[in-house]
Formats: structure tokens, sequence, C-alpha cells
């Protein structure tokens, strides 16, 4: 999907189409049954893994009151009203197991909430998460040495789109982002 056909607001974060195209094929989600996208924003990674995936059961979870704004309007506007979405701070309370967890934000959480997607998840399940920031990059890197997980991995994805300038062109830099997946283990 194109960044486009979100609505966005300043404070409100989104993960752009590139970084959510290399997500989507990371969480391998044919045969997944249950997912949540922790840090929703915009709703961006949920709404198109639902649209994609109809089949799915889609939670997502969002502390701030204008993402879930925005998040409910996108989901009105683009006809994608099968997701549950959960006004709380991650990690928060969910039934059952989930076999694919995106964490996207943290809300400065983020070793509490892997150590929770890693309980709710199935073995074999997958884990993926972004960052721009070094520091919390690190900061998963150094907790998921000790959890139980297989097949670690990370890109960083630098995309820039072009954009007019005058009556030429030039390439305007989204920040790079960190893409962060591995799969639950035994």
């Amino acid at each position: 999907m194109k960044d486009s056909e979100f609505l966005r607001t300043d404070k409100v974060p989104m993960t752009k189409q590139e970084v959510r195209a290399v997500v989507l094929d990371r969480l391998e989600l044919k045969e997944a049954r249950r997912f949540v996208d922790i840090g929703a924003g915009t709703g961006s990674v949920a709404i198109e893994v639902a649209l994609r995936v109809p089949q799915l059961e889609v939670t997502a979870v969002e502390r701030k009151a204008e993402a879930v704004d925005i998040m409910l309007e996108n989901m009105q506007q683009l006809k994608c009203q099968q997701i549950k979405l959960i006004r709380d701070e991650a990690p928060c309370e969910l039934e059952g197991e989930l076999d694919a967890v995106f964490i996207g934000g943290t809300g400065g959480n983020l070793e509490e909430i892997i150590q929770w997607a890693l309980e709710k998840m199935v073995v074999g399940g997958r884990l993926v998460m972004t960052f721009i920031l070094h520091d919390n990059l690190n900061q998963a890197l150094t907790c998921l040495k000790s959890c139980p997980v297989e097949q670690l991995d990370c890109v960083q994805i630098l995309a820039s789109s072009m954009t007019s300038l005058g009556n030429s062109y030039y390439f305007k830099p989204n920040n790079p982002t960190f893409i962060v997946s591995c799969i639950k283990g035994n």
C-alpha cells in the first residue's frame, strides 16, 4: 500500500511503505492465525496486514489517544473494520497465543514488551521490530541475547523518495530504519 493512502498527523508516527514491505516479508503471515501490532501509530502495519491476510485475527495496541483516533479514521477510510484496536500500554492483557508480533513503538518499555511478546507467542512464532534510534536497537539486541530466539537478523533500510524541486527532482531521505526479526525457539 502506498503511504498516501493513510491519513497522517505530525504527532503520530507511521511505518513507511518500503519498511512495511520488509516487515511483512519477515513476519511470514501466510500460515499465521493471530497477529499483534504493538505501538500501532497510524495503523499502517495492522491495516495492511489485515487487508492482505483477511483470515488473520489482527489486534493493534496503541496507548496515545491521538494515534487511536487517526488509526480509527484510517480503518474506516480503508474499509478495514476487522482489526481489534486496544487503547492501552503494552504489555497489556491479551488472551491466547500469538503467531506473530510486530513492535513499532514501545513507550519506553522495550524489554518488557519483548519478554511479554515472546511469552505470548507459540514456538516458531515470529517477532519483528523496527527502530530509528541506535540506543533502542542495541537495547533490543542485548535483550534478545538472553531470550529463547533463533534466526536473529537485522537489516538497515534507507529509502529516499523522488521529490520535485523547482524544474527538477531530488531524493528526499526517510529516517534510516533498523528491522530486527527472529523466531521464538524452545
